[in-house]
């Protein structure tokens, strides 16, 4: 099964919960940039695992892994610009 646009937005809401439990913390803007990185990371994710041919008809599985990934190193660089900000 492909994942529409829509399909990894719902991906990328879990991601984003995995990923604020893999890496808990204070986050600079709290639970609602998290949920959109989250988000982001899950399209970002699917969009590169769909070019390497991992995810899509792999199993729900390898693509929520696949988003994490993607919303654990998004939420990795944020910390890390706002904190130089700071």
């Amino acid at each position: 099964m492909d994942y529409s646009f829509l399909g990894w937005i719902v991906v990328g809401l879990i991601a984003g919960a995995l990923a604020k439990w893999i890496m808990p913390g204070k986050d600079p803007g709290g639970i609602i940039v998290t949920i959109l990185i989250g988000i982001a990371g899950g399209l970002i994710g699917g969009y590169i695992g769909s070019l390497i041919g991992l995810g899509g008809s792999n199993g729900h599985l390898v693509n929520i892994l696949i988003a994490t990934a993607g919303a654990i190193l998004l939420l990795w660089i944020y910390r890390i610009i706002k904190t130089r900000q700071a």
